[in-house]
C-alpha cells in the first residue's frame, strides 16, 4: 500500500476546508440528494461526499457506507485530491497503491473507485465526490463528463454554506440557493442527453388566509404546503420557496407529461392536510412549466420567464372561469 502524499498546499487547503465550517455537521438533504443520484446514474453500491481533513477523510454525505470517516493515511480520496484531474481506479487488486489497502483487503472490499476532485473557489482541493463498486469497471469519457456535473453540484453547495441561502421558514432553499444550484444541474442534464423541467408553483388564496387568520396561520400554511411539496418530489428533484407564496421546483430527467404524478401526490397530500383546517380557506396552488431538452443550451432564465407565463396564465384564466 502506497499512502496519499500531502498536496504542496496543504497548510492553506486545511485553512480553506476548516473555514467552511461543515466538518463534523449533521447530514443534509441537499448533498444526499446528490450522492443518491451519483449512484443511480453509475449503478454503484456506495456514492460519498468526502472532506479530506488533517489526519481523516470525513463523509458530509455517505450512500451505501456506514461509517462516517476512515484515517487519511488508507483514504484513496487523500491520493485524489492531489491531482485536478478525476481519479480513477478501474481494479484496485492490480495497482500497487492500493491492492493491500485495508478498504481492499477487508470490509467495504473496494475494487473501483472515481473520485471528482471538489475545489475551493480558490482553487484548493478540498474533498472528493467519490463513487465506489465490489467489481472492477470501465469508466468511460461521458462518465467523467457526469460525475464532473455531479462534483460541480456538490461545489454549488458547499460555497452556498457561506451565504444566506436556506429559507428560515420552511427549511427550503431560498432564491439565492436555488440560483446557486439549478444551473449546474442544468449542466449535467445536458451533458446526460436527459430533459428537465422546471415548474413554477404559487399558492392560491393565501393573501385571504393571512388576511382572514392572521400570519401566524398563514406561517402554518407555508410549513405545511412545502412539507407536502417535499413529499410529493423525487429525492433527485431541486425545490425552492423563492417568494412570499411561489416556489420553484427543478425536477432532472422528466419532461411535463411526467411531471403529472408529483403535482397528483401533491393534490392528494394537500387534500389529506386541508381536513384539519379552517375549511373556508384550505391550501391550493397553481403551477406553470417549462422543459429543457438536450442538446440545446440550458438556458434558465429562459426557462423561468416560460414557467411563470404558463402559472399566470392559468391563474388568469382560474378567474375568469370562476367570474363567469
Amino acid at each position: 500500500m502506497i499512502k496519499p502524499p500531502l498536496p504542496h498546499d496543504e497548510t492553506l487547503r486545511l485553512k480553506s476546508l476548516h473555514s467552511l465550517k461543515v466538518l463534523d455537521t449533521e447530514p443534509e438533504e441537499r448533498f444526499d440528494r446528490i450522492t443518491r443520484l451519483a449512484r443511480r446514474i453509475f449503478d454503484v453500491p456506495i456514492a460519498l461526499v468526502s472532506l479530506v481533513d488533517g489526519d481523516r477523510q470525513w463523509f458530509k454525505s455517505r450512500i451505501g457506507l456506514d461509517a462516517t470517516q476512515t484515517p487519511r493515511d488508507i483514504s484513496f480520496c487523500g491520493h485524489a485530491i492531489v491531482g485536478s484531474d478525476i481519479f480513477v481506479v478501474g481494479n484496485t487488486k492490480d495497482d500497487e497503491r492500493f491492492c493491500d489497502n485495508p478498504l481492499v483487503t477487508d470490509d467495504p472490499n473496494i475494487r473501483f473507485y472515481a473520485g471528482y476532485p471538489l475545489r475551493a473557489p480558490n482553487g484548493l482541493r478540498l474533498g472528493t465526490l467519490c463513487i465506489i463498486d465490489y467489481e472492477p469497471r470501465e469508466f468511460s469519457t461521458a462518465d467523467a463528463e457526469n460525475l464532473q456535473s455531479l462534483g460541480e453540484l456538490v461545489e454549488a453547495e458547499l460555497f452556498s454554506v457561506t451565504l444566506a441561502t436556506t429559507d428560515e421558514l420552511t427549511g427550503l432553499s431560498n432564491r439565492r440557493g436555488f440560483m446557486a444550484v439549478a444551473p449546474h444541474a442544468l449542466a449535467l442534464c445536458q451533458r446526460a442527453n436527459l430533459p428537465a423541467t422546471l415548474a413554477l408553483i404559487d399558492l392560491d388564496g393565501f393573501k385571504e388566509i393571512n388576511d382572514n387568520l392572521g400570519h401566524e396561520d398563514g406561517d402554518a400554511a407555508l410549513k405545511e404546503f412545502s412539507r407536502c411539496l417535499i413529499k410529493s418530489c423525487r429525492e433527485s428533484d431541486i425545490v425552492a420557496r423563492v417568494g412570499g407564496d411561489e416556489f420553484y421546483g427543478l425536477f432532472s430527467g422528466s419532461k411535463i407529461d411526467q411531471l403529472q404524478a408529483a403535482f397528483d401526490r401533491l393534490t392528494d397530500s394537500l387534500a389529506e392536510s386541508n381536513t384539519a383546517r379552517d375549511p373556508r380557506f384550505p391550501i391550493r396552488f397553481s403551477a406553470g412549466a417549462a422543459v429543457y431538452e438536450p442538446p440545446a443550451q440550458p438556458d434558465l432564465d429562459a426557462l423561468m420567464r416560460a414557467a411563470d407565463e404558463v402559472m399566470y396564465e392559468r391563474k388568469r384564466s382560474r378567474a375568469a372561469a370562476k367570474a363567469g
